[in-house]
């Protein structure tokens, strides 16, 4: 039987650390929507439609030093802007549900937080790039990451794995930086304990939605 809210196309966000489970739990929660008969798309930032998969290539690869800290946020605004417009609005439009592995809160805690543009800047180009959009739930995963993350002597500049290259200090600042994010608004964000089993997570995540989704 089709679940009642299956009309209403809702936008879901993942946000968290490197390493913290993040696209295991996106993908768990895809399912479990899917399985109760809510039709649901998947998708990721930066990327998500042809135009922003180009402009990842861009960001997620190569020296960790490659660009200004605000470039780097107007680029990430510039794929968000593609994304919105060919992947996620008409997706919502049409009733689906998207889940996204990341949003608009990755860039305040990277290029914020973590490189040292202003938090206000960044939410003014948000604002300017997207209309003001933001996502009806935004789940904040909080855990001990794998710290992956860690400067290497050697770069790969084949692998998505800038970010993962910044070393140590900044993963630390985009642990708290996340949690901030969270509890400066809690009427859209929920924070999650990632601590635990995949499927204890998976347990405190589907409560958050059905608890915020009225599912």
């Amino acid at each position: 039987m089709t679940d009642p809210v299956a009309g209403k196309g809702r936008f879901i966000t993942f946000e968290g650390g490197e390493g913290v489970g993040k696209s295991t739990q996106v993908r768990i929660l895809f399912e479990k929507l899917m399985e109760r008969g809510i039709d649901c798309l998947l998708t990721r930032e930066p990327g998500g439609s042809t135009g922003a998969e180009e402009v990842r290539e861009l960001l997620v690869k190569g020296g960790t030093d490659k660009w200004h800290p605000m470039t780097e946020a107007l680029l990430h605004n510039a794929a968000r802007a593609e994304h919105l417009e060919s992947t996620v609005k008409p997706a919502i439009k049409d009733g689906t549900w998207v889940i996204s592995d990341r949003y608009a809160d990755s860039t305040l805690a990277y290029q914020g937080y973590g490189q040292g543009v202003e938090v206000e800047t960044l939410l003014k180009l948000h604002a300017i790039s997207t209309a003001d959009y933001w996502p009806d739930l935004t789940i904040v995963l909080d855990g001990n990451e794998l710290h992956r993350a860690i400067e290497r002597e050697e770069e790969s500049f084949d692998k998505e794995d800038r970010y993962e290259r910044m070393g140590e200090d900044f993963h630390e600042r985009l642990q708290r930086s996340f949690v901030d994010i969270a509890n400066k608004n809690p009427e859209r964000c929920v924070l999650i304990s990632a601590n635990g089993t995949i499927d204890e997570v998976a347990a405190r995540v589907w409560l958050a939605v059905q608890d915020r989704l009225g599912l």
